[in-house]
């Protein structure tokens, strides 16, 4: 059997971990590479269970290790989670747990400016969390800047392309470079 590996993209909200997370599978898909994607931000969202309650990173890592389960047994390794505080140490044991001991994890932290990110925002939340979101995502860049593990990825987005930020981020995975991308 063949090793498990995650690509985590982490970043502060509006950084472009969604888009760059599709746009990666696009071009996995177009290479003939079997993987799976999973939005982790929806992996906890249930209500009560305010941001740092437990039960939050508990049902986040049932949730993860059901639909993990579910692609590993059809014959899926490579697995592309986008969330925000994913590339955290905190969270590697969540993987292992999920995928196995002996998971390939590979860490990109998407950074952004305060402007950027702004400017992201303003134009994806229409509702009323806007200065909630901006707040969060300033305080969360902060957290993910110090504390992030030395081998994490860091990529700025400011200006790139989604392309040109799939390109850099697909070289650390060496994903398109391997042999072996069908499934058994």
């Amino acid at each position: 059997m063949q090793q498990a590996e995650v690509l985590l993209i982490g970043g502060r909200a509006g950084v472009g971990k969604t888009t760059l997370g599709w746009e990666i599978s696009a071009r996995l898909r177009a290479a003939g590479v079997p993987h799976c994607v999973i939005e982790g931000d929806f992996m906890g969202q249930a209500h009560p269970a305010p941001e740092g309650d437990p039960r939050r990173k508990k049902i986040a890592e049932r949730n993860l290790t059901a639909l993990w389960s579910n692609y590993a047994e059809l014959g899926y390794r490579r697995l592309v989670y986008t969330n925000t505080v994913s590339v955290l140490a905190e969270n590697e044991g969540m993987f292992q747990r999920a995928m196995g001991i002996d998971v390939r994890i590979v860490r990109v932290l998407l950074t952004a400016s305060d402007t950027t990110t702004r400017e992201r925002l303003t134009g994806r939340e229409i509702g009323s969390e806007l200065e909630r979101e901006v707040r969060n995502s300033t305080r969360k860049a902060r957290i993910l800047d110090e504390q992030a593990p030395a081998d994490t990825v860091r990529v700025a987005t400011d200006g790139r392309s989604v392309a040109d930020l799939a390109h850099q981020v697909l070289g650390a995975t060496r994903w398109l470079t391997g042999t072996g991308s069908r499934l058994p």
